[in-house]
Order: structure tokens, then C-alpha cells, then sequence
């Protein structure tokens, strides 16, 4: 798998999604939010941080970078895209995933770790898991209340988009989304942090399943 991390100004996971991809073997670039093309790579991650401040709207501003012209376009070519809590805020205000992400029921940042539910063990994003599986994965955010309208939730619903659920609803999420895909099947965002549960030194690799469900997504594409 070709990979590529875009950094945005504020970024502050884009070094953890790096890691945890070598430590896949995967060939990955770091790029910064002016890259115009992405059509060599196989996979797109928008990492987490504070894109642009946040200081309007999380990922309100970062969906006008030059980068997210290519985003869209490897989008509809589809490549994969990933958003991980910024990103996921990041794709959502650019229109690539429904919904949008809220301040916390609970005013206030969260820095924890959660047990989420697989909801669709189907998908390019969780193929490595079981169907009803239970894992622990970090969170870190203050703007992960997931809202949708009913419309949308239905759809969410009926389509198996909803990849991911908290066990227990800790931000207030619609239908306790923690994570979901574009109807397609390729564009995908969540708020927990896989790629900060990749090294046993951590105490946590649950995230290593993330990874190795899009591992051998690109390779059945091979």
C-alpha cells in the first residue's frame, strides 16, 4: 500500500499516522495541505490536531486547502480517504461524509480510552475484525458529537455506513456513532485514534486491526 498523510497547518497526529504506517512496512509520504495530486496513492489519511486553530468551526477552514481539491478528486477516483478525529470533522465539512461533528454533550476535551463496538465488520475499515467486537481505542477531542438529520441517520443506518459505535455514548453521538463511510464504501472518518493503539509499548494495539483491514483492501484491488 501507497499512503499519504496530509499535514495542515495545526496537525499534531500527523507523526503518530506516520508511525504507525512504517510500522505496517507501508510506503508513506508526508505531505503538507498545498499537495495537488494524489492519484498515485492508494490510501489518503487526514490525521488529527487543530487544523487552522479550529478557532471557527473544527475542519470549517481546513476544507478550503488547495489538498482537499485532490482529496475529492482521489475520492471520486475511489482511492481510499481516511479522517481520524480532525480529519473525520475535516471530511464531514467538505462534504465527503454526512453529518457533522458537535461540541461534546459534556462541554469539555476527552482524553480517555473507550470501547467501541464493530457495527459492520464488512468494509475496506474493519475487515480484520469480527462482527460485534468489542476493542479499546484512545479518544482525544472536545467536537465529537456526531448529528445527523433523520434523513441521513436512516440512510447511515439502512446502508451499513456506520463502521464503528461507542459502547458507551461518551460525547452524546447520534445512534452512538463513533465512525462512518461514505455510501461508496471508500471515504471513512472516525473520532477514536487507531493509530495511537498500534505498539504494545503503549499497554494498547487494538488499533492494529484498523490498519491491517485496509492493508488487505488494497490488496484485493492488487
Amino acid at each position: 500500500m501507497k499512503a499519504a498523510v496530509i499535514t495542515f497547518p495545526g496537525s499534531n497526529c500527523d507523526r503518530d499516522m506516520y508511525y504507525a504506517l512504517e510500522s505496517f512496512d507501508v510506503d508513506v509520504d508526508l505531505l503538507d495541505d498545498q499537495a495537488q495530486d494524489l492519484s498515485q496513492y492508494d490510501a489518503i489519511f487526514l490525521p488529527g490536531g487543530f487544523s487552522y486553530g479550529d478557532y471557527l468551526r473544527s475542519g470549517a477552514v481546513a476544507k478550503f486547502s488547495p489538498a482537499m481539491d485532490a482529496v475529492k478528486a482521489a475520492a471520486e477516483n475511489g482511492q481510499l480517504v481516511i479522517g481520524i478525529c480532525n480529519g473525520f470533522q475535516i471530511l464531514t465539512e467538505a462534504g465527503l461524509l454526512p453529518g457533522q461533528l458537535l461540541v461534546n454533550e459534556q462541554p469539555g476535551f476527552i482524553c480517555d480510552e473507550v470501547n467501541l463496538v464493530v457495527d459492520n465488520a464488512n468494509t475496506s475499515f474493519s475487515e480484520a475484525f469480527n462482527q460485534g467486537d468489542v476493542v479499546k481505542i484512545p479518544i482525544a477531542h472536545g467536537e465529537g458529537n456526531y448529528i445527523a438529520d433523520d434523513e441521513t441517520l436512516t440512510e447511515l443506518e439502512n446502508n451499513h455506513q456506520i463502521v464503528f459505535r461507542y459502547q458507551d455514548n461518551v460525547n452524546g453521538s447520534m445512534n452512538q456513532i463513533a465512525g462512518i463511510m461514505n455510501a461508496a464504501g471508500n471515504v471513512f472518518g472516525m473520532m477514536p485514534h487507531p493509530e495511537r493503539a498500534v505498539d504494545p509499548l503503549t499497554g494498547n494495539d487494538s488499533g492494529r486491526r484498523f490498519f491491517e483491514s485496509l492493508l488487505a483492501a488494497t490488496q484485493q484491488k492488487v
